[in-house]
């Protein structure tokens, strides 16, 4: 049945992979959400990039849980780019391992006026295929009670 089709996967700016950035933008393929942490100090970071900001200490990418809230968000009605279907839901997620780490993703898999600050969600990874890599975008979808 069409009903039992997987949605559409809009279009999306998809990221050049770097040496920094590919755990975050490939550990989706596992099922994981990567993000750099700090074993010196033990700060998680984003943006990935190729140091703590905090000590200098080298980055290791490592999986967190997926779950968090939303911090804020907006609804964009407005076709900017006319292959991503409006309305959709942009939001800061703040992740559930540190209070100050936070990540601009798509909600989905709900109506856009069912998001609200404070909503709990957990991540999903949506796969596009750049050059000769794949790439899998986070995005979140609110959590099941």
């Amino acid at each position: 049945m069409a009903d039992d089709a997987p949605a559409a996967i809009p279009a999306r700016m998809l990221p050049t992979l770097t040496e920094h950035n590919r755990a975050f933008w490939t550990g989706g393929g596992d099922g994981h959400l990567l993000i750099p942490w700090c074993p010196q100090c033990r700060l998680w970071v984003l943006p990935p990039g190729a140091g703590c900001p905090d000590c200098g200490g080298v980055l290791d990418a490592r999986p967190v849980s997926g779950r968090g809230t939303v911090f804020t968000y907006t609804v964009n009605h407005q076709p900017f780019v006319p292959t991503v279907p409006v309305p959709y839901v942009i939001a800061i997620v703040q992740l559930d391992e540190q209070s100050d780490l936070r990540i601009a993703a798509n909600i989905v898999g709900c109506e856009p006026d069912s998001v609200s600050i404070g909503l709990p969600v957990e991540v999903r990874f949506e796969r596009h295929d750049v050059d000769d890599d794949a790439v899998f975008v986070p995005v979140f979808t609110p959590r099941s009670a």
